[in-house]
């Protein structure tokens, strides 16, 4: 898809210099999916603490493996 964008030319450079990404056109898509990353990652986050599963760590860890 083709979209014009006004950017900061200087923070577009940075962005290509820091990550050595040679294309506008990929730094933005890299930034793109950081950012998405980053969110489902908080999003994650959120459940810290509030999952119970019931697991016991010590009879997991007696376990023997099956292979």
């Amino acid at each position: 898809m083709r979209t014009t964008l006004d950017l900061p030319e200087t923070l577009l450079r940075e962005a290509m210099q820091t990550t050595h990404i040679e294309t506008k056109t990929k730094v933005i898509i890299t930034a793109l999916e950081e950012l998405i990353r980053k969110n489902k990652i908080a999003g994650i986050k959120e459940f810290k603490g509030k999952v119970d599963l019931e697991i016991n760590l010590d009879e997991v860890r007696s376990r023997e493996c099956r292979f």
